[in-house]
């Protein structure tokens, strides 16, 4: 067998979500929904987080929705990286 030339990358973490702060320089707080379904009563219900992620072009206004990985830890609190913005 050949050894393989592709290098082992660590699987980024990938979100959608929609700004709801921009307060800090380079930093937007972006909230995600994810919907789960309850084990046991099979009923549906909807989990919510915010996240800081870095915005180096500082693109991303309120009420925007964006997209954005998981990247290396740039402060206490950022490790998530934007990638886009989807809409306006």
């Amino acid at each position: 067998m050949q050894p393989s030339t592709v290098k082992n990358e660590k699987a980024q973490r990938e979100f959608k979500g929609e700004v709801v702060g921009e307060a800090a320089q380079k930093t937007i707080r972006v909230l995600v929904l994810t919907k789960k379904m309850h084990p046991k009563y099979r009923k549906q219900y909807v989990r919510h987080k915010t996240f800081a992620v870095h915005d180096e072009k500082e693109t991303a206004h309120f009420g925007d929705r964006v997209r954005f990985v998981e990247c290396r830890p740039i402060s206490k609190t950022k490790r998530w990286r934007l990638i886009e913005v989807l809409s306006s």
